[in-house]
């Protein structure tokens, strides 16, 4: 059951050796292979009531069910005797609360609260990727020690693998011509709840074009919950990336990360490339979201609030990329490129 399409990419693939078939169930479209490559994609939308009647069955019915998100339905869903449920999450690290801990929680009733608490003590097994992450899970879900499975993220598996990311930086560089002979900076805010349907760069495209276009070129892309794209026209700077599936590939290519809240530097530190953060609303976000830690204390790179400070700090290459790897031995201490050979010898071995 899934929300994002690279979640479980090499989990799938070391299933499908060792398994005839593999069902994949998602709430909306993502893109997985079809019945032809051995796996069946079924849709859980009422819309589709035959494919959601599928869908339920083969919930109820399977050994394990493999998630990458928070799913109401499992506050009510029974599943078979002995079925496991397995969260993988979509996130190497967090920067911003979430599950119990997310302000919002406070301003919700106590029927909804218990309602969360349901379904998170319906994860049987929670893959993670450090003991830091697994402490913020344990506050998330308020689930004891127990329930951490310490594989790794299969996600990042992907970052070992020379020759794939050869094969992906190739085809990003056939699809994508305008990046060949300039240096990539890929923009990747996180979603603002009052920007889903009509987000805001927040960034000076036109400034940057006219200061950085000659060596460099701007990739944007946004978070996959927003709906509907902003245009973006600064001739030959501006790419907009949010339709491609697989930022991880997108990350192969990339020079320099600006980022925000989002968790996409957790998984880009394993290149140990420079890092630019541009929490343009810090006081706000931080306000309604709330942080782990102090922002600016754990952000592995410069932290501006304006154009003008970040094409400062990408003229000046004011970068600590030592600040980068100990962020990085920080949050990925079990990522060694065999986190899904783990978990599915977890799943395989299970009674």
């Amino acid at each position: 059951m899934l929300s994002f399409n690279d979640t479980a990419d090499r989990v799938w693939d070391k299933l499908d050796e060792r398994y005839t078939k593999i069902i994949i169930e998602n709430e909306r479209p993502i893109d997985y292979p079809r019945e032809e490559t051995g796996f069946h994609l079924f849709r859980l939308q009422p819309k589709r009531p035959l494919q959601f009647i599928q869908s339920l069955y083969h919930l109820a019915t399977s050994k394990v069910i493999i998630i990458d998100n928070y799913f109401g339905f499992l506050s009510v869903t029974n599943f078979k005797a002995g079925a496991r449920v397995v969260q993988l999450w979509h996130a190497n690290g967090a920067i911003k609360k979430f599950g119990l801990q997310d302000p919002a929680i406070a301003r919700r009733s106590s029927k909804a609260r218990k309602r969360f608490q349901r379904v998170y003590d319906r994860f049987d097994q929670v893959v993670v990727g450090s003991d830091k992450m697994m402490a913020i899970f344990q506050e998330s879900f308020g689930l004891e020690s127990s329930h951490f499975l310490k594989t790794g993220i299969p996600r990042t598996d992907f970052f070992f693998d020379q020759q794939e990311i050869d094969q992906r930086q190739a085809e990003l560089l056939r699809q994508y011509p305008m990046i060949n002979g300039r240096k990539v900076i890929l923009y990747a805010p996180t979603f603002r709840e009052d920007q889903l349907h009509a987000p805001d760069l927040a960034l000076d495209v036109d400034r940057m074009a006219k200061t950085l276009s000659e060596e460099y070129v701007l990739l944007v892309r946004l978070h996959p919950a927003v709906s509907q794209q902003t245009a973006i026209s600064a001739g030959d700077f501006v790419l907009d990336v949010s339709a491609y599936p697989n930022v991880n590939h997108l990350l192969t290519v990339t020079d320099i990360l600006i980022t925000d809240y989002s968790s996409i530097p957790f998984e880009f530190a394993l290149l140990e490339r420079p890092m630019i953060f541009f929490p343009y609303d810090l006081e706000t976000y931080e306000r309604e979201r709330g942080f782990w830690e102090p922002y600016i204390e754990q952000m592995p790179g410069p932290v501006v609030f304006t154009s003008d400070e970040l094409m400062q700090v990408i003229q000046e290459q004011d970068f600590d990329l030592e600040q980068v790897r100990r962020f990085c031995q920080e949050w990925n201490p079990y990522t060694d490129g065999m986190a899904a050979d783990r978990l599915t010898d977890s799943i395989e071995k299970a009674p």
